[in-house]
């Protein structure tokens, strides 16, 4: 018996990284997943696991996101993991990469709960799980794709990798799916106390 049997959980940006090894997990505990993403060749590889199906969906069109919803008549548990991290410093930020950035990471999730959230008031249940990156004064850094794309795009990769990993407090960087473990238990009747709550993964930055 796994720990979300019967459990019915909507994320996004699960093509590759943090939100496909999610999705696996999920699966994997018995979950009926609905997996999105906008990258429909990497998406399709989740077919084959059992339990999930996929979506092609931008989570910043509010037109799509209630397309999807029509679709959808219960969920349990809606996972929020469509982000972006812009590399450099505000110097190097142009305003619409700025205006991508908050559009991504922050509307996005406010489109997709105030869509999915009445469905939830309504079966009296429901959990929302949102996640962030941490990488500001904690330097908590995840190994996914997106990341390396970021280090192949310095001018020197190897010193690049070299600095990311020196500026990890146990002298690794996090796997996706030791997040995946974390996001299972949030999405799981055993966290069901914990409410409005901040759970962040940073390697020992917060000693």
């Amino acid at each position: 018996m796994g720990r979300l049997d019967g459990k019915v959980i909507l994320l996004s940006a699960a093509a590759q990284g943090i939100g496909r090894a999610t999705a696996i997990a999920f699966a994997k505990e018995g979950a009926k997943v609905i997996a999105t993403d906008i990258n429909k060749t990497k998406l399709q590889e989740l077919e084959n696991y059992p339990g999930i199906q996929v979506r092609i969906l931008d989570v910043t069109k509010r037109e799509q996101i209630e397309e999807l919803a029509k679709e959808i008549e219960r969920i349990d548990v809606l996972c929020n993991i469509a982000g972006f991290v812009h590399h450099g410093t505000i110097l190097d930020c142009e305003e619409q990469d700025w205006n991508f950035t908050m559009n991504l990471n922050v509307r996005s999730m406010y489109l997709m709960i105030k869509t999915f959230l009445p469905k939830m008031i309504k079966q009296k249940s429901g959990n929302i799980i949102n996640m962030s990156s941490v990488a500001s004064s904690i330097k908590g850094t995840v190994d996914t794709p997106s990341l390396q794309q970021r280090i192949k795009a310095q001018p020197n990769p190897d010193q690049a990798l070299k600095d990311f990993l020196a500026r990890q407090r146990i002298g690794r960087m996090a796997t996706a799916e030791e997040v995946a473990h974390l996001f299972v238990y949030l999405a799981s009747e055993e966290s069901a106390y914990m409410t409005g709550n901040e759970v962040v993964i940073d390697g020992g930055w917060s000693l």
